[in-house]
């Protein structure tokens, strides 16, 4: 067992760390204030390689693995959560080309975005279906060698700004997760609509939209996997990418933790540091202790993965684990702060909002608890 990291991920790791210091979190609260999507940074983590990481070499990408996406999506997240996750969503998006595609639609498609800067999104919640995968309603029918596809997306991370959707659809409502089928769908297709973007209490940067389908058109070709797989697709999907939303709440926890950390070595009361107390001391061990925990579950998961081990159970201990951390640091950090906490002159308001997503995407952390209930039954 060895916990140490090779030389190449030291290196990756201080990338992104030096990227998330110098480009990140000097715009994160201007991004936050005003809702702008931050295309031209996520680009320059594009073109450093810090992005569609999924990609193999032989279509022209980097080709990381699991844990390496996690390395780099804990410190950018460090800068500024909403903004890593619109860069991390292109993973997301991808992963089913990666995992479901056959040779010609690697090649195609993860190349061109290898190629050229592209923007991703993973379309499958819906409005009346987020956490019930098997309940989609978005229709896919048949029409020659065609599939036409109707009905709604919700709440698509890059909605608005995405050229290339990856869209979970049904073949017949009645046969839940036996139906589903996932294609890949370029964003200009016509009778695709977006909606207005949502607006957010945190993670604002990232851009949150609903979007429509009316008759859109689908060669089958670009069909992922046969007639029915979908749902299994994307459940091998979001066994690889939940390890790195742990490390986005990692990354998050530990801004708290160092804001806190140094505020507590400043902030005086009664003539001393906040620091020398211990009611203080205690709040700010819990939250290195449980952001540690955290970062080992996920990294954990994250080589599990790699491994090729099943990793089901161990993906949604670091999602849920680590998100309820986040949650639970970054409220502690606003009281290390007191009512400074409160105001949008420190960060850790932000932290704090911005934290309260990551209970809720990907899986909400009610349903990881009844991924892992039924993966401890089933032993």
């Amino acid at each position: 067992m060895d916990f140490g990291l090779s030389d190449e991920q030291l290196a990756l790791q201080e990338t992104a760390r030096r990227f998330a210091q110098g480009e990140i979190a000097p715009i994160a609260a201007k991004y936050d204030e005003s809702g702008e999507f931050p295309r031209e940074v996520i680009k320059q983590a594009w073109e450093l390689g810090l992005s569609s990481t999924c990609i193999g070499e032989a279509y022209g990408g980097v080709g990381l693995s699991v844990l390496d996406s996690c390395l780099i999506t804990e410190e950018l997240a460090w800068g500024c959560s909403g903004i890593t996750t619109s860069i991390m969503c292109n993973d997301l998006g991808l992963m089913p080309i990666a995992i479901a595609g056959s040779d010609a639609q690697k090649e195609h498609w993860l190349s061109a975005c290898a190629r050229d800067f592209k923007m991703i999104s993973f379309c499958l919640s819906e409005p009346e279906a987020g956490s019930d995968v098997a309940g989609l309603q978005l229709l896919a029918e048949k029409d020659g060698d065609d599939y036409v596809l109707n009905g709604t997306k919700a709440w698509i991370t890059n909605g608005g700004v995405a050229d290339l959707y990856t869209v979970f659809a049904t073949l017949d409502r009645a046969s839940r997760h036996k139906g589903l089928c996932a294609f890949i769908v370029p964003s200009d297709t016509p009778g695709i609509t977006p909606g207005k973007k949502e607006d957010k209490m945190g993670q604002r940067a990232s851009d949150t939209r609903v979007i429509h389908f009316d008759n859109v058109r689908i060669p089958a070709d670009q069909r992922l996997g046969q007639e029915g797989e979908g749902f299994k697709v994307a459940m091998r999907t979001l066994d690889r990418t939940r390890p790195p939303i742990g490390a986005l709440a990692t990354g998050i926890a530990r801004r708290a933790l160092e804001e806190s950390v140094a505020y507590a070595k400043e902030r005086k009361a009664f003539g001393f540091p906040i620091a020398g107390f211990q009611a203080v001391q205690f709040m700010l061990a819990d939250m290195a202790k449980d952001t540690e925990a955290a970062r080992l579950l996920t990294l954990q998961s994250a080589w599990a993965v790699d491994q090729g081990l099943r990793a089901s159970k161990l993906s949604s201990f670091a999602k849920c684990t680590a998100t309820d951390t986040a949650m639970k640091v970054t409220t502690d950090a606003v009281q290390v702060f007191g009512g400074n906490g409160y105001t949008k002159e420190y960060p850790v308001e932000k932290l704090m909002r911005d934290a309260k997503l990551m209970q809720i995407y990907e899986g909400t952390n009610q349903i990881q608890r009844l991924v892992i209930a039924r993966e401890l039954l089933k032993e």
